[in-house]
Parts: C-alpha cells; sequence; structure tokens
C-alpha cells in the first residue's frame, strides 16, 4: 500500500480557524466566505454533506447518502463549484463532510430523483457491498461490533471491500476536482482506521487535509489515537472538560490545558466547544449557555492547542428539527455564532499570535484569568459574577491597542514596563493584539452601554430606542439593534456626548417586523454610562 503523509490540523500558514457553517445553503457559503470569513481571517469553512441523500425535512437526513451525486438540499454540482470559486478567491478553503460508512436506512427516492432500497443503490452499490452484520450497534466495548454492524440501523459498507474503496475514492476525487481541499470524515469510529488509510491513498491528492470524526469513550474498543496515521482528530475530550469547567469548576484550572490532560498532541487535534451532535445531546455548551458559551470559544481561540473549530447552527426545539427557511442571521432562526464580534473578532487574534507561547498567566484562584501569546497579544476573560478592575502585566510592546472585543476601537494604552489597568464586567472578555493598534484614546467618555436580561423565542430580536438621533429619535425603524451574544442579556454600546440625558426603552421585533413595546414610562439616563436591566413584560 502507497504509504500515506500524517496531515496535521494546523496548515503551513497562520490562519487555522474552520467556521462550520452547519446545513446552511452552497449559495449562502459562496457569499459568508466573500462578506464575512474572509474579511474577518478563517482560514477554513466546513459544509454539510454534499450527496444525494433521502428526503425529509430533519436535520439528518443529509447524512444517509443514496448516491454520491451532488444533488442534496443545500444545492447541486454547479452550486458547490460556485461556492469554492469564490471561498478560494476570498481566501478560504473548503472543507466537504464526507459520509462513507455508511448510506441510507430504507429505501425510496432520493432528493436527486435516484430510487433505493437499502443495500441495493443501482449504480453505486449492491447487497454484497455491506457488511454481513445487519444489527445495530449495540456494544462500544467489542471492536467488531463497532466497525462491522449498523450504526442507528443504517446500511454499513464494506470498506475493507476493495471495490467498496474504490466507489468512495471516486467520490471523494470528484469533489477535489470541484477544488474542495479537505474532508471531515463522519463516524470515522465504525470505519478501521488502515480502511481509512487505504481510502486516502487512492485519492488524486493523498496528502489533503483530512479530519476524523472519532468521539472519546473511556471504555470503548475504538480510541482516537488510532487515527492519527493518516489525518487529524477530533478532540471531544477538549469540549467536554471546557463544559464541566466553564459551568462548574474554575477557569483558574486551564492554565494546563491541552495534551497534559491526556488529549492529542495539539497538531493532530482540532479543538470545539460544540457541533451539531453535542448541541442536541448536552454533551457540551451551546448558544443557550449565553455569555458562558461566548467566553468559552474566546478561550478557544486564544489558546495554543489544536486547530479550533468555530461551530454555527441554528435555533431548534426539538432534536430532529431541519434548517430555518429563512436565509437572514438573527432574524429567522440562523445563530450565526461565526459573526459574533467575541468570536470573530478571535480569529484576527489567533492568527495575529500564531506561533507563540502563553506568558504572563494570571487568575484569582477561581473564575477570572488571563494570559499573553509571547509579545503579540493578550486576553482576559472574567467568568466571575461581578466586574473585575485590575492593572494588568503582558509582555506587548508599549503603544495603544484596540480591544477587539468590542466593536470599534476601544483603546487601552501599555506602558513601557507592559502594564495596564482595566475594567472587565462580569461575563466579559478583552482581548488586545499587535494586528489591531489603537489611537491611543481611553473608551470613549460619552458612550451609554446598554444591557438587558429578555427572554425570546425563535426569530425574536430586541432593539433599544429613545429620544437621542443616536437612539433613533423614538423611531422603532431606527432603533439600536442589540446583540444576543451573551443571551439571555442582549447588548449594545452608543456614542453620545458626555453629560447627555436621554429616554429610552427596548423593543423587540418579530420576524415578520411587528414591533412589542416593554411596559412602563420612558427610562432614563445621563451618559456616560453602564446599564444593567430587565425586560418590562
Amino acid at each position: 500500500m502507497v504509504p500515506v503523509p500524517q496531515t496535521l490540523a494546523a496548515p503551513p500558514s497562520a490562519k487555522d480557524v474552520t467556521a462550520t457553517l452547519f446545513q446552511w445553503p452552497f449559495s449562502r457559503v459562496a457569499a459568508e466566505c466573500t462578506n464575512v470569513l474572509g474579511p474577518k481571517g478563517y482560514g477554513f469553512v466546513e459544509v454539510s454533506p454534499a450527496t444525494e441523500h433521502i428526503q425529509g425535512s430533519q436535520w439528518w437526513t443529509s447524512y444517509q447518502p443514496v448516491s454520491y451525486r451532488i444533488a442534496g438540499r443545500l444545492g447541486d454540482e454547479a452550486a458547490f463549484r460556485n461556492m469554492v470559486d469564490t471561498c478560494h478567491a476570498a481566501g478560504v478553503k473548503v472543507i466537504a463532510d464526507a459520509v462513507i460508512n455508511h448510506m441510507s436506512a430504507g429505501s425510496g427516492v432520493g432528493t436527486g430523483g435516484s430510487s433505493y432500497a437499502k443495500y441495493n443503490y443501482p449504480g453505486v452499490y449492491s447487497d454484497w457491498d455491506f457488511h454481513s452484520c445487519r444489527a445495530y450497534v449495540s456494544d462500544y466495548r467489542n471492536r467488531d461490533d463497532v466497525q462491522n454492524c449498523e450504526l442507528v440501523g443504517l446500511s454499513d459498507l464494506d470498506t475493507g471491500s476493495d471495490y467498496v474503496r474504490g466507489r468512495i475514492a471516486t467520490y471523494l476525487n470528484h469533489l477535489i476536482s470541484l477544488g474542495v481541499d479537505g474532508f471531515r470524515i463522519d463516524a470515522a469510529k465504525h470505519m478501521a482506521a488502515a480502511d481509512l488509510s487505504a481510502i486516502k491513498s487512492r485519492l488524486s491528492n493523498p496528502g489533503v487535509f483530512w479530519v476524523h470524526e472519532v468521539i472519546y469513550g473511556s471504555d470503548e474498543a475504538v480510541q482516537p489515537g488510532e487515527y492519527t496515521g493518516s489525518g487529524d482528530v477530533d478532540e471531544f475530550r477538549y469540549a467536554y472538560d471546557i463544559k464541566r469547567i466553564f459551568n462548574n469548576e474554575n477557569l483558574a484550572y486551564l492554565s494546563t490545558f491541552g495534551q497534559s490532560w491526556g488529549y492529542l498532541p495539539g497538531g493532530q487535534a482540532r479543538s470545539f466547544v460544540d457541533n451539531w451532535d453535542t448541541e442536541r445531546n448536552g454533551s457540551t455548551l451551546t448558544y443557550r449557555d449565553g455569555s458562558t458559551y461566548t467566553l468559552a470559544n474566546v478561550f478557544m481561540l486564544a489558546w495554543p492547542y489544536g486547530a479550533p473549530n468555530v461551530y454555527s447552527g441554528y435555533e431548534f426545539s426539538s432534536h430532529d428539527a431541519g434548517p430555518p427557511t429563512g436565509s437572514e442571521c438573527y432574524t429567522s432562526g440562523w445563530k450565526c455564532q461565526h459573526r459574533w464580534t467575541q468570536i470573530s473578532s478571535m480569529v484576527g487574534f489567533r492568527n495575529a499570535v500564531a506561533g507563540t507561547s502563553v506568558v504572563n498567566w494570571w487568575d484569582n484562584g477561581g473564575d477570572a484569568i488571563a494570559f499573553g501569546r509571547g509579545s503579540k497579544g493578550f486576553v482576559a476573560i472574567n467568568r466571575e459574577s461581578s466586574s473585575l478592575t485590575r492593572t494588568f502585566q503582558t509582555s506587548l510592546p508599549a503603544g495603544s491597542y484596540c480591544n477587539v472585543q468590542q466593536d470599534g476601537c476601544v483603546a487601552y494604552t501599555v506602558g513601557s514596563n507592559g502594564q495596564f489597568t482595566a475594567t472587565l464586567g462580569a461575563g466579559e472578555a478583552l482581548a488586545l493584539h499587535v494586528g489591531a493598534m489603537g489611537v491611543g484614546t481611553p473608551p470613549p467618555a460619552g458612550t451609554a452601554t446598554f444591557a438587558v436580561n429578555a427572554t425570546t423565542t425563535l426569530g425574536q430580536n430586541i432593539f433599544v430606542v429613545g429620544d437621542h438621533p443616536s437612539l433613533g429619535a423614538w423611531n422603532p425603524s431606527a432603533a439600536v439593534a442589540l446583540s444576543s451574544a451573551t443571551y439571555p442579556t442582549w447588548r449594545a454600546s452608543v456614542s453620545l456626548p458626555s453629560g447627555t440625558s436621554f429616554q429610552y426603552k427596548y423593543i423587540r421585533k418579530e420576524p415578520n417586523g411587528a414591533v412589542t413595546w416593554e411596559t412602563g414610562t420612558n427610562r432614563t439616563a445621563t451618559s456616560p454610562v453602564t446599564l444593567s436591566d430587565t425586560w418590562r413584560a
């Protein structure tokens, strides 16, 4: 067999962050590469499976292929090719989610019109191309059961077969010919590592980026480390521990986070906070965790372990719920976490500090931490329930730096001794780096910072409106949108002349544009001010 070169998570360039746009149509991914991912510095975009699949609105229908045609609900081959070309033009590489362990669980007509039955996919596979075990996987301590039986009843391909290996390689080579830069191998633990290495050796580019989904289980027969010979591995232990620490333990414990905790070497791991499976089974943090979730992503992007994967999904109320029918971020159920200022700004931070080690670690023994990345960056995270004011020691060169955690340039001056003083509110972070230098000005004296605790349902958003022109002059259509990144607290900052007295109220907008005003009299304040309000129902 031709040797397969090992492919590490971190690419040769400094841009090692992936945005997974779960269930995004290919046309939307193309636009997002141009408008957001490229400008923000993301190195990769991972897209959901392209293959023709069973019909149905549920998200998991994408993971039951019935042929290797690009004919799923996300777009046809022309849309896929255009997406790849457009993303490349924006400097973003494309990772395709590849479902090669199995085919469908039933029979019918696929999204592209292909007729199929379980174990019979005309022109692709017949009964003898599948493992003889026709029972569900039931014992994860038994390697044969895990890799030869059926994952939730899906027809399990015999990846030890020369024909099956060739057929899979033909499909992957087709995607490579369309410009795909890498693959996420779905359900990798259900295939022998040797089978995957053999398939990869048949590719037109055997060194293509390749990351395995291998969910860790402490007493299971199949372990993540088996797969590093042909690519990288999603490090699920990282995500599990992030949830535990950010929810129930002390952030101070994170000072040694990484391989020393028993994880894979950082150069062979993809780190993440959540994905579409874990947000549904509760094993990791999710968008519902508000500022805790946001701060966990900030830490992941600032910390030098693995190649981070930022997950971007949608609101859901049931496990099976498919993607929203709308296409706009924030107003139709799409959460678009990859756009949140607190997260997207850290992509540039990570690119700027690439290759540096952790320096100047500080913690309060609890849930406030800070650390530098060599002489190129510094981040502070406050998970405490109250604000934190501190003079931080950094290794940054003297100068003025923008806090990229905030919109605009709120600048902090680092002295010749490497120190600066800052106040972080509860649930907030601060990040400075040499790629975002300021203009030597402190935070603007005339800033009004709004924060309101407001519970919403799918598609609803919160705004602030008031009597000052900067607050829309009481016109709801000109109201200031608040960010849900720290949900259920909605936040925004507005520049107002220092000493300005103003009136304001919060409003809720429905997906159809309908407006609901909070009850009660007009609220009043004078800038500069930091507000902490609760929606009045």
